[in-house]
């Protein structure tokens, strides 16, 4: 039987679990994740732990928050006036905003903190720092 090796467009289920079991994500056969092994699609971590894998074989993979998201990093963080936003803007925590950046590059941002001075954002993914656990099927290897 075929197992996965670099290369391979293979396809599977899983469900995504935080270390206190809250589910983050999850694919199952109305939405599987389909990617090619090593061209970086998803964690490389995650394609190393696939290979090897058969069709119908179930893994579950650990990745340390290195391997996934990262660590949530202070200097993604960015402390901006209040005046710089209209004042008519509602500014909820938990809100993401895409800010310009020079070069008129966008970062998605969300409203951390929110006071009449400022206005803390974070650029940090919502899952940096946290490990992730995948309870995976492998359904297919093309």
């Amino acid at each position: 039987m075929q197992r996965a090796q670099k290369g391979d467009r293979v396809t599977v289920h899983y469900i995504g679990t935080l270390d206190n079991g809250r589910i983050f994500d999850q694919r199952d056969d109305d939405e599987p994740l389909s990617f090619t092994i090593g061209a970086r699609e998803v964690f490389p971590a995650m394609e190393a732990d696939i290979i090897g894998m058969k069709a119908g074989e179930v893994k579950n993979i650990h990745l340390c928050a290195e391997q996934a998201y990262g660590l949530r990093l202070e200097e993604n963080l960015l402390k901006v006036s209040r005046q710089r936003f209209p004042a008519d803007r509602e500014l909820r925590i938990g809100r993401k905003l895409s800010i310009e950046l020079a070069g008129n590059d966008h970062q998605m941002m969300r409203i951390r903190q929110v006071d009449e001075q400022d206005v803390l954002l974070d650029g940090n993914h919502d899952l940096a720092g946290c490990d992730l656990t995948f309870a995976l099927q492998l359904v297919k290897i093309v």
